[in-house]
């Protein structure tokens, strides 16, 4: 029996976020995620049926919905990397993301694996979007030479997502490798004082033709439904009282 490909995997997922000011809330949903090796994005569309590459189909990926919108997924990721003192020299490099389902897609946050040329994780890109269309990037490295699964890895917030909550805060990411099981943290603090808790818990399938089916039929309508959720649980808060914040402009750096 031949081995399953290494270039492309499933990721069924519950995700889960928390407030921790008032007022307190709480909800979860179910996503799935794709992970692909973005050298091989053509030949895992030419081998899963109903996966489509720039085109739509029951699931897709759109190069331009990711990194600088030019299309060039690799030149972008080296470029950032490059940027922050991490040269890959044309390593490895995998991209966690929502595919579009029957041509809508929205990524809420992407994830950016990137190996050097030898094999050794050496950064995550934690690509952020928000409902206005803009996007951050929080390069996530160690100061030794290989990225640390183990060390959580603080960022100053600096991107408007919620309107609930200012800019004023700090992220402090704890991931795992996309292995068999997959997971991510993400906990906003303010004078180290905990705001909301963000996680995404997911179990590894092979990317096939029957999985993707499978996933599909469950969720057809997952990322419009992202969108949608995103929207219905705002207006929950804000009936709660929450407090609105005006939405501010977009940092002046595309990453972090």
């Amino acid at each position: 029996m031949n081995a399953a490909p290494t270039d492309a995997a499933l990721y069924p997922a519950r995700v889960m976020h928390r407030r921790h000011v008032k007022p307190i809330y709480r909800f979860v949903y179910r996503i799935f995620y794709v992970l692909v090796d973005i050298d091989r994005l053509d030949a895992i569309a030419a081998r899963v049926r109903g996966f489509s590459v720039d085109r739509f189909n029951l699931a897709s990926l759109r190069r331009r919905d990711f990194g600088d919108r030019s299309g060039n997924l690799r030149g972008w990721a080296e470029g950032v990397l490059a940027a922050h003192g991490l040269p890959l020299v044309g390593g490895r490099i995998r991209l966690l993301a929502l595919p579009r389902l029957l041509g809508f897609g929205f990524n809420p946050i992407s994830l950016w694996y990137c190996d050097d040329r030898h094999g050794t994780p050496r950064a995550v890109i934690a690509e952020v979007h928000n409902t206005f269309g803009e996007r951050h990037h929080y390069v996530l490295a160690s100061d030794a030479e290989a990225f640390s699964y183990e060390q959580t890895h603080i960022k100053n917030k600096c991107f408007h997502v919620s309107p609930f909550f200012d800019l004023e805060g700090r992220y402090h990411f704890t991931l795992t490798a996309p292995g068999a099981r997959l997971r991510l943290a993400i906990h906003e603090t303010r004078d180290d004082m905990p705001l909301m808790d963000a996680t995404l818990a997911a179990e590894r399938l092979p990317l096939t033709s029957r999985t993707l089916l499978v996933q599909g039929l469950k969720m057809p309508w997952m990322t419009l439904k992202v969108v949608a959720g995103i929207h219905w649980e705002a207006l929950k808060l804000w009936l709660r009282g929450a407090r609105y914040h005006p939405k501010p402009s977009p940092p002046n750096h595309e990453s972090s």
